[in-house]
């Protein structure tokens, strides 16, 4: 996900992604260590989702104040 597209979102939607990420982030992790995992570079992918949308919700709430 790019960030102009979180950024785009609402703070709901951006937590609600974060939660999602986290459990994909679970499952793969499972997949990881019995040996069934296809695609490695997908846990790459979602942490770093992880930390853009943290960011940007970290941005907001430093406009806010």
């Amino acid at each position: 996900m790019k960030v102009k597209e979180i950024r785009e979102m609402t703070t709901e939607e951006i937590n609600k992604h974060i939660v999602e990420a986290k459990q994909e982030l679970f499952n793969l992790r499972f997949q990881q260590a019995t040996g069934s995992l296809e695609k490695p570079s997908r846990i790459k992918e979602l942490r770093h989702d992880v930390a853009r949308c943290k960011t940007i919700l970290r941005e907001r709430e430093l406009e806010v104040k």
